[in-house]
């Protein structure tokens, strides 16, 4: 899952050669913005049919690959 995410947002969001790792910090360090994080959230619940609640996808839980694994294994059945 690790890979699948970090591949996601590099191939959607990294325009140079920026190195991406599982704990890069990704919408504090301004590499996924607010209205990017609603995409991948969405993409997030198409690829592991899960929903997550609006009030559980914030910035802290999406500032970096790890952390938005934990988020989503929250919702895997």
């Amino acid at each position: 899952m690790k890979d699948v995410i970090k591949n996601y947002v590099i191939k959607e969001y990294v325009e140079d050669d920026t190195e991406i790792t599982y704990d890069t910090p990704l919408i504090s360090g301004g590499i996924v913005d607010s209205f990017s994080m609603v995409s991948l959230k969405r993409f997030l619940e198409n690829k592991y049919k899960i929903a997550i609640p609006d009030d559980k996808a914030t910035p802290e839980a999406f500032d970096s690959v790890d952390k938005i694994c934990q988020l989503v294994g929250n919702y895997l059945k």
